[in-house]
């Protein structure tokens, strides 16, 4: 896939965005060499480079050794800024304890058999019916809703394994969504709930602000609906080539796949 000279924007951005998993990331959770090149001709062009993900921090030091990268990472879909040199959180945005009890209580009375899990970024609680997969396992811990809704959280994750994702969220926008916001990034019945008005959008906005950065001035590259508030947010927007219909359907631009190096691809056009 060659990406149109129309796509690219007029003058090389100020930053970059990229989602990471489906995105930036190949299928095995590696960085290409082709990517960690592009990323640093970007730097080097003087960009700030941005990492926004569904991702906790806790799992983002992997990502930083293999990128090089040591600036700031949007995680939690914006719930939480990590700067990846001093790995520490520097700005949170909780959802509230009376707000999560709220929408658990309103989900489950409009769909029986959901489950739910609570990251605080450093840990990840959920109910025993909650199917968590095992290499995470090590992370977790069980308990009662009532005591993992107790403090603030980053994010409250609800599942049901016969759901498609797409059908869990119509259900769960339905019951909850004047609360919260809710959205996907997976391909089995999970979803991603995060306080009213907060989304990697929101808080890469905020970013921007203290830097005196216009989203005109914004490339960004993402692949499912968690990405779509930021896609629409940032003056030119790449959907990858096996994002999620409705990714396809909103951001006309397209790059390779994310086993192609597509966001590489991209920058290589744009910095090289």
């Amino acid at each position: 896939m060659t990406v149109p000279p129309h796509h690219l924007p007029s003058s090389p951005p100020r930053l970059v965005v990229s989602d990471l998993d489906g995105t930036l990331l190949r299928s095995d959770g590696t960085v290409s060499d082709r990517t960690r090149a592009a990323l640093a001709a970007a730097e080097e062009a003087g960009a700030t480079v941005v990492f926004a993900t569904g991702r906790p921090p806790r799992w983002m030091r992997p990502v930083a050794e293999q990128t090089g990268h040591r600036g700031i990472a949007v995680c939690s879909n914006g719930a939480l800024v990590y700067d990846l040199h001093q790995e520490q959180v520097v700005q949170r945005f909780p959802l509230s304890p009376e707000i999560g009890r709220s929408v658990v209580g309103s989900i489950r009375a409009a769909i029986p058999g959901v489950s739910f899990g609570v990251e605080s970024g450093d840990r990840f609680g959920h109910e025993e019916t909650y199917v968590i997969d095992g290499d995470v396992a090590s992370e977790t811990y069980v308990g009662e809703i009532s005591d993992l809704l107790g403090q603030p959280m980053v994010k409250l994750l609800v599942r049901h394994d016969t759901y498609h994702p797409d059908e869990l969220l119509a259900k769960a926008r339905k019951a909850a969504g004047h609360l919260v916001e809710l959205t996907h990034s997976s391909e089995v019945g999970l979803l991603e709930i995060s306080a009213q008005g907060i989304s990697k959008a929101t808080t890469l906005a905020a970013l921007c602000d203290e830097r005196g950065i216009d989203p005109a001035e914004v490339v960004a590259f993402g692949d499912m609906p968690n990405d779509l508030a930021m896609l629409a947010w940032a003056g030119t927007a790449f959907a990858m080539a096996t994002a999620h219909p409705e990714v396809l359907a909103a951001v006309e631009r397209r790059c390779p796949s994310n086993d192609e190096d597509g966001v590489a691809h991209v920058l290589e056009s744009i910095y090289l």
